[in-house]
């Protein structure tokens, strides 16, 4: 039975994260899945995203965020769920 639950995600990916196509390929990822919302880079180095839609693909978009692009090395994804406020049309990159 497929989820129609919706979620929001707030993601901070952490590794060798900026420099390998990180946030174009998020875009392509969570448009495929129809997870909207929005990705930048950090000053720190890390890639933060934040992402809304059903609880099945939202958590699909999550799950390769842990693996990220092929030039990408991820460290680590931190993951904290928020209510859900449905205020994004679709995905952006933000700079």
């Amino acid at each position: 039975m497929e989820s129609k639950k919706k979620i929001r995600a707030h993601v901070f990916i952490t590794g060798r994260v900026q420099g390998v196509y990180f946030r174009q390929n998020t875009k392509q990822v969570a448009t495929r899945h129809g997870v909207a919302g929005w990705v930048r880079n950090l000053d720190d180095g890390r890639v933060e995203a934040i992402f809304e839609g059903d609880e099945m693909t939202v958590n699909e978009v999550i799950e390769w965020c842990h693996v990220g692009p092929p030039k990408a090395q991820v460290d680590d994804v931190d993951v904290k769920f928020e209510k859900y406020t449905g205020e994004f049309a679709d995905f952006s990159v933000n700079y």
